[in-house]
């Protein structure tokens, strides 16, 4: 369960993601995820398809721990190309959205020169927190 995002006093509000966040539950992390699908085949070389289909990928496996997009705390982005990444920020906000509803978990983006699989534009790891059940 979250219990608090973090913002410090005086400073800006993050957009699209939090600073910080503290919860209490138990810990659920992925692995990797990757644009592909359940059959580990990509279906576009699009990179919001291949986000979109990443965090669609996280929540299936949340679904295993009995958690969901809102008890992420986490995800951290591996993307193989910044530009693109920039370019396609209304279109990937909105992908979010679809996926994950509007929440914003602590995040970070970070430049690789490439990924495992060839065609992956992206990979995502995600830490979930889940409340204990009542």
């Amino acid at each position: 369960m979250i219990l608090d995002i973090l913002q410090p006093p005086g400073w800006k509000p993050a957009k699209g993601y939090a600073n910080g966040i503290r919860a209490e539950g138990t810990l659920v992390v992925t692995g990797g995820q990757i644009g592909w699908n359940a059959n580990q085949e990509f279906e576009s070389d699009d990179f919001v398809v291949q986000c979109e289909q990443t965090l669609r990928n996280i929540v299936d496996i949340l679904k295993e721990a009995e958690a969901g997009p809102e008890h992420i705390v986490r995800l951290t982005w591996y993307i193989t190309d910044r530009l693109e990444y920039l370019a396609c920020q209304r279109d990937l906000g909105a992908a979010y959205r679809r996926v994950m509803g509007r929440h914003f978990p602590a995040m970070a983006v970070v430049q690789v020169t490439s990924l495992m699989e060839a065609r992956a534009k992206v990979e995502i790891e995600a830490t979930a927190v889940v409340p204990p059940k009542q």
